[in-house]
């Protein structure tokens, strides 16, 4: 009967969806069951249960594990033995509905590939399991009609607080988002036309960090592989490369900038496609100066360049400098390792968590912005030009 039931549920709530639930108190250890039902896997305890093997009513029962009245010692002794005998949890939906708390948390992201957001959600669900929410995990693949359906299904979960990092620029979302009345966090990518409160980097400065580091090594033409111009986070980042440049009183080449989609395919195909017409540049003008360097605007992409150039013969980083953006663990795994900018992803995940726990606790806060600020992590794919360039 349970296996029938969970399965009913399963299907109902889950399939075709990609949702996980990650950690929280009531999912990490299984109900031990008495040696009498052991063997049957339909058995499930009730309060009646523990109140019948502890001699006491289901209300004393209720007492003693909602702490709502004093109990005896005697009669808390025996409930908690009984509770331990047959395994018996409370129901989580009861509790909410007596609450008006679920103790868990809604998290959307637009890719569980990307390891970005993995390493976010690890942040995230160790500082919500430690305050003793749950995370329900929702992957939109970069669909905003899937975001928009991942919104509608964590509000009737009726989930405390939502935490989001946008699929795009999404009108839909956003009015969603605005009827919801749930207390929300947005991490990395805002929702245009949303106010809440926000936790993320320092695009800007962290690209202009990037890009000074290489000018500082030299370089000259340095490309810049951008996100999608729909995100902000794309946007700021390509205006940090520009302010970098202008600083050294260099005017930024527009044909420089080539727009992706934060991929390692998209940035394979962009490095590639560079690298191919300069190439074919240098054959129809011999004098026209090759590009040395390439900021790609997170490491993803870097370790996509990294590939491109080494299929086509060019040595990083002796012909071609490449930085990342992010800092993701396999930056310190690659070959060459990647030069980056970039903050602990984890604290970041940590960070939102705190800041949409104190909105849960506080639902009338002023509105709050967490940046964190990216360091240069110089590793082994910078390096000054070669004097030939």
């Amino acid at each position: 009967m349970l296996r029938a039931v969970s399965k009913r549920l399963l299907s109902r709530s889950l399939a075709p969806s990609f949702v996980w639930w990650l950690g929280g108190p009531a999912f990490n250890q299984p109900p031990r069951l008495p040696s009498s039902t052991q063997s049957n896997p339909d058995f499930v305890s009730t309060i009646k249960d523990v109140a019948a093997l502890a001699g006491v009513s289901f209300t004393t029962v209720s007492h003693v594990l909602n702490d709502t009245r004093p109990v005896s010692a005697d009669a808390r002794r025996r409930v908690l033995a009984a509770v331990e005998q047959i395994g018996y949890l409370p129901s989580a939906v009861a509790r909410s509905l007596r609450k008006s708390e679920t103790k868990i948390i809604g998290v959307l992201v637009p890719n569980v590939r990307n390891p970005f957001f993995a390493e976010l959600v690890c942040g995230v669900e160790e500082c919500c399991r430690l305050a003793g929410f749950s995370v329900f995990l929702c992957n939109s693949d970069n669909d905003p009609k899937r975001q928009q359906q991942y919104m509608r299904t964590l509000l009737e979960k009726r989930v405390d607080g939502l935490l989001l990092s946008s699929a795009g620029d999404d009108e839909a979302l956003a009015r969603i988002f605005k009827l919801a009345s749930v207390p929300s966090v947005t991490v990395d990518r805002l929702v245009p036309g949303v106010s809440a409160d926000r936790v993320s980097v320092h695009n800007q400065q962290g690209a202009y960090t990037a890009v000074l580091h290489l000018l500082e090594l030299g370089h000259r033409r340095i490309a810049c592989i951008s996100g999608p111009a729909e995100f902000e986070v794309a946007r700021e980042r390509i205006e940090g490369w520009r302010r970098a440049l202008q600083s050294y009183g260099i005017a930024p080449d527009e044909q420089l900038i080539i727009e992706s989609d934060f991929s390692s395919p998209g940035g394979y195909e962009a490095v590639r496609r560079l690298l191919l017409g300069q190439a074919a540049q240098a054959l129809a003008v011999p004098a026209a100066p090759p590009v040395t360097a390439v900021f790609a605007s997170n490491d993803v992409m870097a370790v996509g360049a990294l590939r491109a150039a080494a299929e086509l013969g060019v040595r990083v980083p002796q012909q071609l400098s490449v930085v990342g953006f992010d800092d993701i663990e396999l930056s310190r795994y690659v070959f060459p390792a990647l030069t980056t900018v970039g903050c602990s992803i984890q604290q970041l995940g940590i960070e939102a968590g705190k800041v949409l726990i104190e909105r849960i606790e506080n639902p009338g806060a002023p509105i709050k912005e967490v940046l964190l600020t990216p360091r240069l992590v110089v590793r082994e794919s910078s390096a000054p030009p070669q004097a030939s360039n």
